[in-house]
């Protein structure tokens, strides 16, 4: 059955005009009147729903019950990643999604490559909002991760911890376990890391191509980040998130 994203207040028994994007959705999908579909707007759980009208511009849908299913991973995780250049980062941003991370914020580093601002920078971060929410969509979270704007990492790292935690809603900036990515075999493994901090959310810091900085990286590390390794293999700076967000969510 497919699993439509509505932002719109959602209440069994009423009818609702969707919202332009779930009704090109549905659309897309060439449903008819009659057909069902789950809803869901991002608040947890999901409703049941049929589709009540097909217009040229509009559709219309009874709710039905809701289901109060959850399937978000036991430990949140916050990725800040260093932008990977061209369509790696919508990859990332998808399969993130997937991997059930609470929140992305795009970074700005000494070697990244993708540089954002201004009207460029609010297009891309819709884009990318629009990825997470087509993979919600796919593989069934009923939870929109947060895709934040693109900030420097001196914003975000060094001058940024206020705006930072208020940024990061869910959990305490200052308070938070948090690790940084660093392939050396010095670092603690990434699961042992995590075992030392089973209950907490975890920060998730990473660098683009060509790693961190070693200012960054102290500066991370000044910050409370603890370097982590994923092992002997070099990543490339789309993989290696993702490799640590497994390991945290889904063991």
């Amino acid at each position: 059955m497919p699993r439509i994203y509505t932002p719109q207040a959602l209440s069994p028994g009423h009818k609702l005009q969707l919202d332009a994007a779930a009704a090109r959705h549905v659309q897309v999908l060439r449903m008819q009147p009659g057909d069902t579909l789950i809803l869901f707007n991002g608040q947890g759980g999901e409703f049941e729903a049929k589709v009540t009208l097909m217009g040229r511009s509009q559709v219309e849908a009874e709710i039905g019950a809701h289901h109060a299913i959850e399937r978000e991973a036991a430990r949140q995780v916050h990725l800040a990643i260093g932008m990977p250049a061209n369509e790696r980062m919508d990859w990332l941003i998808e399969k993130a999604t997937e991997l059930g991370a609470v929140s992305i914020q795009p970074l700005m580093t000494e070697r990244s490559v993708l540089r954002l601002s201004g009207e460029r920078a609010e297009k891309k971060t819709a884009h990318w909002q629009a990825a997470a929410v087509a993979a919600c969509e796919q593989c069934g979270r009923n939870r929109i991760p947060v895709v934040h704007s693109p900030v420097s990492y001196q914003k975000w790292l060094i001058a940024g911890v206020e705006s930072a935690q208020a940024a990061i809603e869910s959990i305490a900036f200052s308070t938070a376990a948090k690790a940084i990515l660093c392939l050396h075999l010095e670092t603690l493994r990434a699961a042992d890391w995590a075992a030392q901090h089973p209950s907490q959310p975890l920060i998730c810091l990473a660098g683009p191509e060509g790693g961190l900085s070693p200012q960054e990286q102290q500066a991370a590390i000044d910050a409370g980040f603890a370097p982590i390794t994923l092992g002997t293999r070099t990543l490339r700076s789309e993989t290696a998130p993702l490799a640590a967000l497994a390991i945290w969510t889904l063991s």
